[in-house]
């Protein structure tokens, strides 16, 4: 058995899991989570209120509750998660939330669906707590060799 635990962690990818980069990308994760939970709820039942088609109200409230995480997670993440890597990555700032946001717009797009999905059979909150967690290793892995990438020799 010890054996088995070995080669499972010898894997590149369960490594990079487990570093401690990564449960600074859960923290920020967690609280982009918590972000998009609070906008969604207020879009739901403020916001977007007066939109009579339950739809139509869930797909505007997804998207702006969507838009403000995934804004405030690329400032931590670029602030805390890989402050090692200041001034050390290949693009600055404008070019990096560009990468950010297109990386993490297949992860938003799963998310997104997954909500939807879910939300057929369980409370819009909850289905949208399960697509979150679908696609946050998605996002840390291509965050981490894309976006948030050392130059060659730099790191």
């Amino acid at each position: 058995m010890r054996h088995a635990v070995d080669k499972i962690l010898e894997l590149y990818w369960v490594r990079k899991v487990l570093q401690h980069r990564f449960l600074k990308f859960g923290t920020v994760g967690f609280s982009g989570t918590m972000i998009n939970l609070i906008m969604l709820y207020i879009n739901q039942e403020y916001i977007f209120q007066g939109i009579e088609s339950e739809a139509t109200r869930l797909h505007m409230s997804l998207c702006g509750a969507i838009f403000v995480a995934t804004l405030s997670n690329f400032l931590w993440n670029r602030r805390w998660t890989w402050v090692d890597r200041k001034g050390k990555t290949k693009h600055g700032f404008i070019v990096q939330l560009g990468q950010y946001f297109l990386a993490s717009g297949l992860a938003i797009c799963i998310q997104y669906v997954f909500t939807i999905l879910f939300a057929q059979f369980t409370h819009y909150l909850l289905a949208n707590i399960m697509a979150v967690v679908i696609a946050a290793v998605f996002t840390y892995l291509v965050n981490d060799v894309w976006t948030f990438a050392a130059r060659k020799g730099l790191r």
